[in-house]
């Protein structure tokens, strides 16, 4: 077997999510996570529109962000639906994280590309940087809950009614090793050979 073809795959099969909670606080080089958005840049992308984007929250500002996503919870939940955990859990969602990223689609000038589409290449930009996480021994958690898809988070991040926020990604170190991976739906079952 090709020897790159062996390290890609090594990679993909061993790409786990951590969730914040298990991080342990370590603090990630800005360089390297440079290096992921790097990666991230790589996806494909229909019309050459690369729609991916990312606001990065590192040190302090992570806690201001995990801050500001608890005071949106609180703020647009109404009263018989808001729950004190949840208001917590947002709040301390990163306090063991070393990097938040908001990734997003901008969607693009181009009409005539499906909206889909350029989900789709950014939903592809968020697995290159999952994938290159792996690579450097960095956790990480593609988290969709709390606010990320509601209208007050694209008002947060000063977004237009026309992107989407594809989620939040926890990034930073575990002491604990990743499980091993599994698959419930045998491949067979969802592979049709024409």
């Amino acid at each position: 077997m090709n020897t790159s073809f062996s390290e890609i795959s090594n990679i993909i099969r061993n790409r786990r999510t951590t969730k914040p909670g298990k991080m342990n606080g370590q603090r990630i080089p800005d360089e390297q996570v440079e290096k992921l958005l790097e990666l991230a840049d790589w996806a494909p992308t229909h019309g050459h529109t690369e729609p991916w984007r990312f606001k990065v929250y590192a040190g302090d500002k992570v806690q201001d962000f995990c801050q500001a996503h608890a005071e949106l919870y609180k703020k647009h939940t109404e009263q018989e639906k808001y729950l004190q955990e949840k208001y917590d859990k947002l709040l301390h969602m990163g306090d063991k994280a070393s990097h938040v990223i908001v990734a997003y689609m901008q969607r693009g000038n181009l009409p005539k590309i499906p909206a889909l589409e350029e989900i789709a290449a950014t939903s592809c930009a968020i697995q290159n940087l999952l994938l290159g996480a792996t690579a450097l021994g960095i956790a990480s958690y593609w988290g969709s809950g709390g606010m990320a898809y509601r209208p007050p988070m694209k008002e947060l991040l000063q977004l237009r009614e026309e992107d989407i926020v594809l989620g939040i990604l926890y990034l930073g170190y575990a002491d604990a090793i990743a499980t091993e991976g599994k698959r419930i739906v045998p491949l067979e079952e969802k592979v049709a050979w024409m």
